[in-house]
């Protein structure tokens, strides 16, 4: 009887993980090295030129990077098809970069497996699951009344699964809720054990607070964890800063979570960006902060986080791009979006690399900027 009721809990447990629509994606290795992170030194700058093509594509727009298995991934926010990822070859050391160079490009294609209509999505994130798929996000089109999304994908762009997306974080009919345009899902996250998944958002959902503005405001996001069967679970809130500069009253300005890494359980680095158009420089003040959400409060079943009373993640700055400014091209921190740990250097340390997304210089003269930083 004894081995028989081994078996059969052996059976319900085995039963359970096979069960389960994304467990491939989401076992990982169980990675013990030592994680925590003291400072962040800037090691040096690689600028990929403006108007590189590739397989008669313009390499631009890149707004997240991964690296998993010695291989780097970038997604193009291009809002015009082919919706597409890109594969590169960035060779670095703890002295700087020695070359970036695109090694491919894959579309990535809708539902149906057919390739996305112009302006239909706007790629923004993406990370290499523990199995091996794309995880990706859109922002949708909020002021068109499209919803924003979160997909799985197979290494050649075709459809997998897609992830439901909580009913706060949809295009609302309803004034005064649901996401603002453009400052939607914006960072993903492998969880740091491997078991799921982070999303966050770029601004305070509508009913959660006002956009930061130059004064102090109270501006939360929400990040969100993203539990193995795809479904949405707790949340934690995360306190913007101020907007970092005004050029005059005129300018377009805003400040928000562009990307997100889990490092450790409930410890993030979150990639901060205030922009103000009108200045020379660019207008973009860049910040890396350590967060730690362990003891900040579930919001998931807070409809409305204005005037609510709830406990946010603490916040410590880590790196401040200002610190560097004099030392990047032309003076200019570019619209840096996209941050991941690249491959252990020689000396032992953890590297970071980021991203800026040029916007195709739509607006102006930007960079294909890429920073590398070694990890304290």
């Amino acid at each position: 009887m004894k081995n028989f009721t081994i078996e059969i809990v052996g059976l319900i447990f085995l039963t359970t993980i096979l069960s389960c629509e994304h467990m491939d994606d989401i076992i990982g290795n169980g990675d013990n090295q030592d994680t925590s992170i003291s400072s962040l030194q800037f090691v040096d700058e690689y600028v990929l030129p403006d108007g590189t093509m590739y397989a008669d594509t313009q390499v631009g727009g890149l707004s997240a990077i991964d690296y998993a298995d010695g291989k780097w991934y970038m997604i193009s926010d291009d809002p015009k098809a082919p919706i597409r990822f890109y594969t590169a070859d960035i060779e670095l050391n703890e002295n700087g970069f020695k070359n970036v160079s695109i090694n491919g490009v894959t579309e990535l294609l809708n539902g149906n497996n057919l390739p996305f209509a112009d302006g239909e999505v706007d790629p923004e994130a993406i990370r290499v699951t523990p199995g091996g798929s794309l995880l990706w996000s859109s922002e949708g089109n909020v002021n068109g009344g499209v919803d924003p999304f979160i997909r799985l994908a197979n290494a050649d762009g075709s459809y997998k699964s897609n992830i439901s997306l909580s009913e706060k974080f949809k295009v609302s009919a309803e004034e005064n809720r649901g996401p603002r345009h453009n400052g939607v899902i914006e960072g993903l996250s492998v969880a740091y054990d491997s078991v799921g998944y982070w999303a966050s958002m770029e601004l305070p959902l509508s009913q959660d607070g006002p956009e930061p503005m130059v004064e102090d405001t109270d501006s939360p996001v929400r990040i969100a964890y993203i539990d193995s069967s795809g479904a949405f679970g707790k949340e934690f809130a995360y306190e913007l800063d101020p907007i970092a500069r005004k050029f005059d009253e005129t300018s377009f300005t805003v400040n928000g979570v562009v990307e997100i890494l889990e490092y450790d359980v409930d410890r993030f680095l979150v990639l901060e960006r205030s922009f103000s158009t009108g200045y020379a420089d660019g207008g973009n003040n860049v910040k890396i902060y350590d967060v730690d959400a362990s003891d900040a409060t579930d919001v998931s079943d807070m409809n409305s986080l204005l005037d609510a009373e709830y406990k946010k993640a603490t916040k410590k700055l880590l790196f401040d791009f200002e610190s560097v400014r004099s030392q990047l091209t032309d003076g200019v921190v570019d619209n840096i979006e996209g941050i991941t740990f690249g491959p252990e250097l020689e000396n032992g340390s953890r590297s970071l690399v980021l991203v800026a997304d040029n916007n195709f210089s739509a607006f102006g003269p930007q960079l294909n900027q890429f920073i590398l930083l070694e990890v304290k």
